[in-house]
């Protein structure tokens, strides 16, 4: 006896629910890579190779976790939050508070203006590649960054408490120099994960990884420079 065919409807629901399974699928999938970034780099970087729109979709979630978190580890180290509490009194609360919305906005920010300059970068040595592709591998090689802020954060709520966040204090000189040399480690390993995902993603040759992350480097110093200038002035 012949099955009866499915209502369009519920063949329409049937097929959406399929793809909602596969698609769930993926982004699990995605999210037990993320650890694998730090011990196992080259996985993750030929996995991104995939151009299949629904793996390329199912990265967005993991990807908008290591911004934000990476956002509030580059927030806590610039000089603004060196003189939030200049002129206004926030307890710790309000400060987790306005770090995870500025780490939100700066994090989104650095990664889609970082993403263009990359992009540019990887087009200037020659390399036809999508912007979403420099992005995410952007996005996931910043994860050593983000997760600088384990440290770093309990290293100024326990060393220096709202010192950090005001100008003068206990974390003048040598204090905070120590904690921004700790954000620079895990910034220039984030950066040795660009270069490798530059080389293995896209398959650039290494003077091409060295001219698109010169670039890079040339934006983020000169921006840096230029709030420091800002803060002095």
């Amino acid at each position: 006896m012949s099955e009866k065919p499915l209502k369009p409807g519920v063949a329409a629901d049937a097929k959406a629910l399929s793809g909602s399974d596969e698609a769930q699928a993926h982004v699990r999938r995605w999210w037990r890579l993320v650890p694998r970034i730090l011990t196992h780099p080259t996985e993750v970087f030929v996995a991104l190779q995939d151009d299949d729109e629904i793996d390329v979709d199912a990265r967005s979630e993991p990807i908008l976790a290591i911004v934000i978190v990476a956002g509030m580890a580059g927030i806590l180290l610039t000089p603004t939050w060196g003189t939030l509490l200049d002129t206004e009194s926030l307890d710790w609360m309000v400060l987790a508070v306005v770090t995870f919305i500025g780490g939100l906005l700066y994090g989104a920010a650095g990664y889609f203006l970082l993403g263009v300059v990359m992009w540019i970068g990887i087009h200037a040595v020659g390399l036809d590649t999508r912007g979403r592709k420099a992005r995410q591998l952007l996005g996931f090689a910043a994860l050593p960054f983000a997760l600088s802020i384990l440290i770093t954060a309990p290293v100024i709520v326990v060393a220096f408490g709202y010192d950090w966040f005001r100008t003068g204090g206990s974390d003048d000189g040598t204090g905070r120099d120590v904690v921004l040399a700790i954000g620079l480690a895990f910034a220039l390993w984030s950066l040795g994960l660009l270069a490798l995902g530059l080389r293995t993603t896209l398959e650039l040759p290494w003077r091409g990884v060295i001219g698109a992350l010169a670039l890079v480097v040339v934006i983020v110093a000169s921006f840096a420079v230029l709030q420091s200038l800002d803060s002095i002035l």
